[in-house]
Protein backbone atom coordinates (compact mmCIF):
# COMPACT_ATOMS: atom_id res chain seq x y z
CA UNK A 1 0.00 0.00 0.00
CA UNK A 2 1.16 3.31 -0.85
CA UNK A 3 1.93 6.33 1.84
CA UNK A 4 2.87 9.77 2.05
CA UNK A 5 5.11 11.62 4.10
CA UNK A 6 5.37 15.33 3.02
CA UNK A 7 5.66 19.08 4.25
CA UNK A 8 5.51 22.39 2.99
CA UNK A 9 5.44 25.41 4.73
CA UNK A 10 6.14 29.19 3.81
CA UNK A 11 7.01 31.49 6.66
CA UNK A 12 9.66 33.20 8.76
CA UNK A 13 12.61 32.05 10.71
CA UNK A 14 11.66 32.18 14.37
CA UNK A 15 15.62 32.11 15.31
CA UNK A 16 19.32 31.62 13.39
CA UNK A 17 20.02 28.53 12.09
CA UNK A 18 21.84 26.70 14.91
CA UNK A 19 24.92 24.11 13.22
CA UNK A 20 26.26 21.15 14.75
CA UNK A 21 28.07 18.61 14.19
CA UNK A 22 27.45 14.64 15.11
CA UNK A 23 30.09 12.62 16.78
CA UNK A 24 31.06 11.02 13.33
CA UNK A 25 31.28 14.48 11.58
CA UNK A 26 28.12 15.03 9.42
CA UNK A 27 26.77 18.66 9.42
CA UNK A 28 22.82 18.97 11.42
CA UNK A 29 21.58 22.67 11.17
CA UNK A 30 17.91 23.04 13.25
CA UNK A 31 15.45 26.17 13.21
CA UNK A 32 12.19 27.47 14.10
CA UNK A 33 10.01 28.46 10.98
CA UNK A 34 6.16 30.50 11.93
CA UNK A 35 3.64 30.41 9.51
CA UNK A 36 0.15 31.86 9.95
CA UNK A 37 -3.46 31.10 9.39
CA UNK A 38 -6.12 33.80 8.96
CA UNK A 39 -9.83 33.04 8.44
CA UNK A 40 -13.09 35.47 9.41
CA UNK A 41 -15.16 33.94 11.82
CA UNK A 42 -19.01 34.10 11.14
CA UNK A 43 -19.34 36.99 12.76
CA UNK A 44 -17.02 38.47 10.28
CA UNK A 45 -13.94 39.17 12.93
CA UNK A 46 -10.91 38.30 11.71
CA UNK A 47 -8.98 35.55 13.40
CA UNK A 48 -5.44 34.54 13.50
CA UNK A 49 -3.24 31.35 14.36
CA UNK A 50 0.39 30.97 14.36
CA UNK A 51 2.18 27.56 14.47
CA UNK A 52 5.34 26.97 15.01
CA UNK A 53 7.74 24.04 13.38
CA UNK A 54 11.27 23.01 13.96
CA UNK A 55 12.98 22.37 11.02
CA UNK A 56 16.46 19.89 10.55
CA UNK A 57 18.51 20.10 7.98
CA UNK A 58 21.38 17.20 7.65
CA UNK A 59 25.21 17.32 5.73
CA UNK A 60 25.43 19.54 2.97
CA UNK A 61 21.98 21.38 3.40
CA UNK A 62 22.50 22.41 6.82
CA UNK A 63 25.88 24.24 5.59
CA UNK A 64 24.06 25.89 2.99
CA UNK A 65 21.24 27.04 5.42
CA UNK A 66 23.18 28.20 7.79
CA UNK A 67 25.16 30.21 5.23
CA UNK A 68 22.03 31.66 4.13
CA UNK A 69 19.15 32.15 6.10
CA UNK A 70 18.69 34.30 9.22
CA UNK A 71 15.52 35.08 12.02
CA UNK A 72 13.08 36.40 10.35
CA UNK A 73 13.68 35.59 6.84
CA UNK A 74 11.05 34.24 4.45
CA UNK A 75 11.83 30.97 3.62
CA UNK A 76 9.63 27.82 1.70
CA UNK A 77 10.40 24.41 3.34
CA UNK A 78 9.95 21.38 1.70
CA UNK A 79 10.45 17.84 3.35
CA UNK A 80 9.04 14.57 5.79
CA UNK A 81 7.69 14.65 9.28
CA UNK A 82 9.47 12.97 11.77
CA UNK A 83 8.79 12.52 15.24
CA UNK A 84 12.02 11.77 17.59
CA UNK A 85 12.17 10.60 21.03
CA UNK A 86 13.96 10.49 24.55
CA UNK A 87 14.45 10.90 28.25
CA UNK A 88 15.25 14.32 29.55
CA UNK A 89 17.42 15.06 32.23
CA UNK A 90 15.05 14.83 34.44
CA UNK A 91 13.95 11.41 33.91
CA UNK A 92 10.44 12.36 31.73
CA UNK A 93 10.00 10.89 28.19
CA UNK A 94 10.27 13.77 25.63
CA UNK A 95 8.64 14.13 21.81
CA UNK A 96 9.12 16.50 19.32
CA UNK A 97 8.31 16.28 16.24
CA UNK A 98 10.03 17.99 13.11
CA UNK A 99 10.26 18.70 9.45
CA UNK A 100 13.07 16.83 8.07
CA UNK A 101 14.25 19.47 5.21
CA UNK A 102 14.90 18.50 1.32
CA UNK A 103 14.31 21.23 -0.29
CA UNK A 104 14.36 24.96 0.46
CA UNK A 105 13.88 28.52 -1.09
CA UNK A 106 14.70 31.44 0.06
CA UNK A 107 11.80 33.79 -0.69
CA UNK A 108 13.60 37.34 1.30
CA UNK A 109 16.90 38.62 -0.65
CA UNK A 110 19.81 37.84 0.81
CA UNK A 111 20.70 41.17 3.35
CA UNK A 112 17.07 42.63 3.23
CA UNK A 113 15.80 40.39 5.90
CA UNK A 114 12.71 41.78 7.65
CA UNK A 115 11.92 44.06 4.12
CA UNK A 116 8.47 43.97 2.65
CA UNK A 117 9.34 43.94 -0.87
CA UNK A 118 11.00 40.45 -2.29
CA UNK A 119 13.17 41.21 -5.47
CA UNK A 120 13.89 37.80 -6.16
CA UNK A 121 13.90 34.13 -5.17
CA UNK A 122 16.49 31.73 -4.84
CA UNK A 123 16.20 28.36 -5.14
CA UNK A 124 18.01 25.76 -2.64
CA UNK A 125 17.89 22.02 -3.23
CA UNK A 126 19.95 19.13 -2.01
CA UNK A 127 23.23 18.85 -3.88
CA UNK A 128 22.87 16.67 -7.20
CA UNK A 129 25.52 14.59 -8.63
CA UNK A 130 27.40 16.11 -11.51
CA UNK A 131 26.03 14.17 -14.41
CA UNK A 132 22.26 15.53 -13.12
CA UNK A 133 23.31 18.94 -13.87
CA UNK A 134 21.67 20.38 -16.96
CA UNK A 135 19.97 24.06 -17.88
CA UNK A 136 17.32 22.85 -17.72
CA UNK A 137 17.47 21.46 -13.85
CA UNK A 138 18.30 24.83 -12.88
CA UNK A 139 15.68 27.02 -10.83
CA UNK A 140 14.61 30.41 -12.81
CA UNK A 141 14.71 34.02 -10.27
CA UNK A 142 11.60 35.39 -10.65
CA UNK A 143 11.17 39.19 -9.93
CA UNK A 144 8.59 41.43 -8.13
CA UNK A 145 8.35 42.92 -11.54
CA UNK A 146 7.22 39.52 -13.25
CA UNK A 147 4.04 39.48 -10.24
CA UNK A 148 2.66 42.76 -10.76
CA UNK A 149 0.56 41.72 -13.77
CA UNK A 150 -1.87 40.24 -11.71
CA UNK A 151 -4.85 42.34 -11.55
CA UNK A 152 -6.16 42.68 -7.62
CA UNK A 153 -8.90 40.61 -6.55
CA UNK A 154 -12.05 42.61 -6.13
CA UNK A 155 -13.45 43.48 -2.82
CA UNK A 156 -15.47 40.55 -2.14
CA UNK A 157 -13.22 37.93 -2.93
CA UNK A 158 -10.36 39.52 -1.34
CA UNK A 159 -7.72 37.40 -0.16
CA UNK A 160 -5.83 37.18 3.53
CA UNK A 161 -2.40 36.56 3.28
CA UNK A 162 -0.63 35.86 6.02
CA UNK A 163 2.99 37.48 4.55
CA UNK A 164 4.58 39.86 6.85
CA UNK A 165 2.44 39.52 9.61
CA UNK A 166 4.61 38.04 12.28
CA UNK A 167 6.08 40.25 15.02
CA UNK A 168 9.29 38.69 15.27
CA UNK A 169 9.90 40.74 18.96
CA UNK A 170 7.11 37.98 20.28
CA UNK A 171 8.57 34.51 19.31
CA UNK A 172 9.05 33.15 22.81
CA UNK A 173 12.70 31.41 21.54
Amino acid sequence: MFSLNRAQIVGHLTRDPEMRYTPNGQAVCSFGVATNRRWRDKDGNLQEQTEFHNVVAWRKLAEIVAQILKKGARVYVEGRLQTRSWEGQDGNKRNRTEIVMENFIALTPKGAVGEAVVDEVEEITAPKSSTDESTEDKPKKTTAKDKSDKTPPKKDEELIEDDENIDLDNIPF
